[in-house]
């Protein structure tokens, strides 16, 4: 079997594993896991157990995106650290394996929560919850990033200022048509940006409900997912994003909690989140909050153009990509709403 968009030559790929994973021994079943719009991601069941393997997607690829050479790099870092991750395996690099570089890492078998409102929780367990999400990304930006190997896992400068550039760049590039909401971020982000102080810490750069991995008894958080867009940087930027979901609505691919009586839910508000997010790392409150807001619907629309660029082209990950693509332009609406609120 030749290697297409969503299929691996599994023969292949399994002599590939058992001469560079330790103890691995095929043959293979491969199953794609259903969502992920950037990397896809397979579970490989073994004669030697179960892995999971993230790839680039096949195709034209835009510059800098899809590192997973870059994950798997975080991944090794953080193995040991106070930040549950998954075990890294092996990075291949080799693109002749299976059309594209990827890595293979464990498969670690937890409870994902996908609803923010966590309608599958009894009311007194969804705060607790929300706070194991928090004590977890608080570890996460309190990680010595010299310790861990990783001082030069991001460019220096404003963290912010960068950002704004990159995925500025990643949206011209992506482009499909005028969104005038975007145009506006473009122009008010880079003026409105807040000077970057303190050292850089890790930035997850995706961290939201369905990528953290519970254990399935209790809240211990046994893997935080999906590292593509890790970096070093502002962990507010984490925070913020974290806190997106608040102002989304409940229905649409992305789900949010905006039509949702949260008091009700027992799920803690924006303020709550942040107060606590403060506690945990023992700093200020915080200010220019409406900016990291309206930097991460901003980014998100970008990536989500993205995204609907490569569906347009016919290499997206997932089969719903166009629809999930054509959320940028309300996001970036929505980044412009909490704007004009500060004004």
């Amino acid at each position: 079997m030749t290697t297409s968009a969503q299929q691996l030559d599994v023969a292949k790929l399994a002599r590939y594993l058992e001469q560079h994973v330790p103890g691995f021994e095929g043959p293979i079943d491969a199953e794609k896991f259903a969502g992920g719009q950037s990397n896809p991601t397979f579970l490989l069941t073994a004669k030697s157990g179960r892995y999971v393997l993230r790839r680039q997607p096949p195709g034209e690829l835009l510059k800098s995106a899809h590192a997973v050479d870059r994950e798997f790099r975080i991944l090794t870092a953080l193995s040991g650290t106070a930040v549950p991750v998954a075990r890294p395996y092996h990075l291949c690099e080799d693109r002749d394996v299976i059309g594209s570089m990827f890595y293979v890492m464990s498969f670690e078998d937890g409870r994902i929560f996908w609803n923010p409102a966590l309608p599958d929780l009894p009311h007194d367990e969804r705060a607790i919850c929300y706070d194991a999400m928090l004590r977890t990304m608080a570890a996460l930006h309190d990680v010595d990033v010299d310790a861990a190997g990783l001082a030069d896992y991001g460019r220096p400068g404003n963290y912010f200022e960068r950002q704004i550039g990159v995925w500025t760049k990643q949206y011209r590039a992506a482009e499909t048509e005028r969104l005038d909401a975007m145009e506006t971020l473009i122009d008010w982000l880079p003026k409105a940006c807040p000077a970057d102080t303190g050292r850089p810490t890790l930035v997850h750069g995706d961290f939201r409900i369905d990528n953290v991995m519970f254990e399935h008894d209790g809240f211990r958080v046994k893997a935080v997912l999906d590292w593509e867009l890790s970096t070093l940087g502002n962990p507010l930027a984490d925070l913020a994003y974290f806190c997106m979901c608040l102002r989304l609505p409940s229905s649409g691919y992305i789900s949010g909690l905006a039509d949702q009586d949260r008091a009700a839910l027992g799920i803690p508000d924006e303020a709550q989140i942040v107060a606590r997010y403060c506690e945990l790392r023992g700093i200020e409150p915080i200010r220019d909050w409406h900016f990291y807001l309206a930097f991460s619907f901003f980014r998100l629309a970008a990536i989500l153009q993205g995204v609907k660029a490569r569906a347009l082209k016919g290499n997206a990950s997932s089969t719903k990509a166009l629809q999930v693509g054509e959320m940028a332009g309300p996001l970036a609406e929505q980044a412009v709403r909490v704007i004009d609120a500060h004004r």
